[in-house]
C-alpha cells in the first residue's frame, strides 16, 4: 500500500463538508496489504464526553494485528465483529492536539496536547473519550508519546499486579517488545533487579533500557540454571507453565501478559486460564493480566515519564500510507521497542 493509493470511492458522509485521510478496513485478513487501504472519509463527530483530536502520531502493537485479523476467534465473539470488523480502522493509540471538545468536557480545551487510546487512530483525526485520555508528557515528542498509551499502561498494570517490591528479582520475558520495553523500565523504577529475555539482535536495546542482566534465549534457557526469580512477567511468551514455575521462587509470582501461540480459537488464552486454576493448588501465584485503558493510569505513566524513569523505545516510524508495512514489521517480530505511524 503506497501513500498515493487513496480510494476515492470510500463511502463517507462528511460532517460540515470536512474529510480526512484514514486507514480503512472492510474485512478481516492476515495480510495487511490486502485488507487495509488509505481512504478519504468523513472526520468523526464527537459526543458530549468526547474530544476531537488532530492526530500527530499513532502506534502499532500486536493488538493491532489481532484487531485486523479477528484472531483468535474468541475476539469476534467478544464483540469485535463476527464476520467483519465493527471498527473500520484498527488503530488504537495516539498522541495529538485537541481540536474540539464535547458539551460536557471540562478537563480539556482546544489546543491541549494529549495522548491516549481510541478506536481508529490511524487517521488524521479521531474522536476520543475523556476516560481514556490524558495530557501528553511534556518531555516527549508526539511520536514518543504515541508509543506509550497501550504498551506503557499494560506494563504498568502488570508490574502493579505482580506487586513488585524494591530488591526483588524480576524476569521480563519479551523484554525488547512494546510492552516488555516499558516493563523493564517500570520494574526498575519500582526498585527491582531486572533480567530481560530477548533474542541476540536485541540484547543491546534491553541493556540500554536499564536491565541489570540480559538473557539471550537463542543461547541460554532462563529456566535451566540455578537462578530463581520473585516475579516473572511473561510478555508475549509461550513457555509452558511448568517451565515458568521452575524459574520462580517457592512463593513467587507469574503474571502472563500475553501469548502468541498462533492458536486460531483461543490464541494462547487457554494457558492463562490454566495458570489461574493451577494457582489455587500451588504455593506460587500464577495469574494473567487483562489490561484496562484509563486516564488515571495514563496520568501515572506520564508522571514516571516526566520524572525521567521511563523513555519510550522507538524502533522506527512509518507514514500513514505505509501502515500495512508497519503492522507486518511488528507481526514478523522485527521490532525493537515500538513502531509509530506519523501523519
Amino acid at each position: 500500500m503506497k501513500t498515493a493509493d487513496i480510494d476515492e470511492s470510500t463511502p463517507s458522509t462528511p460532517t460540515n463538508g470536512e474529510t480526512m485521510r484514514a486507514i480503512v478496513q472492510d474485512s478481516y485478513g492476515v495480510e495487511p496489504e490486502r485488507v487495509l487501504r488509505l481512504g478519504e472519509i468523513a472526520r468523526p463527530a464527537i459526543g458530549d464526553d468526547e474530544v476531537l483530536v488532530r492526530v500527530a502520531a499513532a502506534s502499532v502493537d500486536m493488538g493491532t494485528w489481532h484487531c485486523m485479523t479477528g484472531l483468535p476467534y474468541a475476539m469476534r465473539l467478544a464483540g469485535f465483529g463476527v464476520r467483519s470488523p465493527k471498527a473500520p480502522n484498527p488503530g488504537r493509540a495516539l498522541a495529538g492536539t485537541v481540536e474540539a471538545v464535547g458539551n460536557d468536557v471540562t478537563e480539556f480545551t482546544s489546543g491541549d496536547e494529549v495522548y491516549g487510546t481510541c478506536g481508529g487512530s490511524f487517521a488524521e483525526y479521531a474522536s476520543v473519550e475523556t476516560s481514556v485520555l490524558a495530557p501528553k508528557p511534556a518531555n516527549l515528542s508526539f511520536e514518543q508519546a504515541a508509543a506509550a498509551p497501550i504498551s506503557g499502561v499494560t506494563a504498568l498494570q502488570a508490574v502493579r499486579k505482580a506487586n513488585v517490591q524494591p530488591g526483588q528479582k524480576v524476569l521480563v520475558i519479551g523484554a525488547s517488545g512494546g510492552v516488555g520495553s516499558f516493563a523493564v523500565q517500570i520494574a526498575k523504577a519500582f526498585g527491582a533487579e531486572v533480567t530481560g529475555v530477548c533474542s541476540t539482535g536485541k540484547t543491546d536495546l534491553v541493556r540500554a533500557l536499564g536491565a541489570d542482566h540480559v538473557i539471550d534465549y537463542t543461547i541460554d534457557d532462563f529456566a535451566a540454571g540455578e537462578h530463581r526469580y520473585d516475579v516473572i512477567l511473561d510478555v508475549g511468551g509461550n513457555s509452558r507453565l511448568s517451565r515458568l514455575r521452575r524459574a520462580l521462587t517457592a512463593r513467587g509470582t507469574v503474571v502472563i501478559v500475553g501469548g502468541e501461540t498462533g492458536g486460531r480459537w483461543l490464541g494462547g488464552f487457554d494457558r492463562s486460564l490454566r495458570a489461574v486454576v493451577l494457582s489455587t493448588v500451588v504455593s506460587q501465584k500464577l495469574s494473567m493480566l487483562a489490561s484496562t485503558e484509563n486516564s488515571d493510569d495514563l496520568r501515572a505513566l506520564r508522571d514516571l515519564i516526566e520524572s525521567g524513569q521511563i523513555t519510550p523505545a522507538i524502533d522506527r516510524t512509518y507514514p500513514l500510507g505505509e501502515t500495512a508495512a508497519a503492522i507486518q514489521y511488528v507481526r514478523d517480530g522485527h521490532a525493537r521497542g515500538k513502531v509509530v505511524i506519523t501523519m
